[in-house]
């Protein structure tokens, strides 16, 4: 598992390969955000305007920034989401292992990004349910579980006619 997490980690496959498009993507996606990066965006944008006199500000002088600025949104749209994808999936990872961790938390949510949307909006409203039991309490650091939100077993089996088994 060490040496997955490590290959991983350096940007290599399972056979220790370099993965060079994750590491261009990274390496250019970091590089995009850099104060470097803005400057030099501000100078092409400097230029292109002080040319603009000295171009009579043709159709071609305009064609000139609206084709770099087009031709760069669209690679950077693929490299940022590239990078958004890798760095959400660190984020579950982490969540799941902070879940897994405590003694208190429910491990049902662990694999929740393969619930469907009606599934996760009702989740959402159990969980909105159990924000509000936690602000009608007192003591706030009293735990509740998504139990908490639903009818209470013995609650439930009085309405189903359950649970009078034994009873004359």
């Amino acid at each position: 598992m060490q040496d997955s997490i490590k290959s991983k980690e350096n940007n290599t496959d399972e056979r220790g390969k370099k993965n060079w498009f994750e590491s261009f993507a990274s390496k250019a996606t970091h590089a995009a955000g850099s104060n470097f990066a803005f400057v030099t965006a501000c100078i092409i944008i400097l230029g292109w305007v002080v040319t603009g006199p000295i171009f009579h500000y043709s159709d071609t002088w305009q064609l000139v920034i609206n084709t770099g600025t087009t031709i760069i949104t669209f690679l950077m749209v693929f490299l940022i989401q590239k990078t958004q994808n890798k760095d959400a999936i660190v984020m579950q990872i982490k969540l799941n292992e902070l879940i897994a961790a405590s003694e208190k938390a429910s491990n049902r949510i662990v694999d929740i990004e393969a619930l469907t949307e009606q599934e996760l909006i009702r989740l959402h409203e159990y969980y909105s349910r159990l924000a509000e039991l936690t602000k009608k309490e007192k003591n706030l650091k009293k735990s509740h579980s998504i139990e908490d939100t639903s009818i209470t077993r013995d609650e439930k089996n009085k309405k189903t006619g359950e649970g009078r088994a034994g009873v004359a």
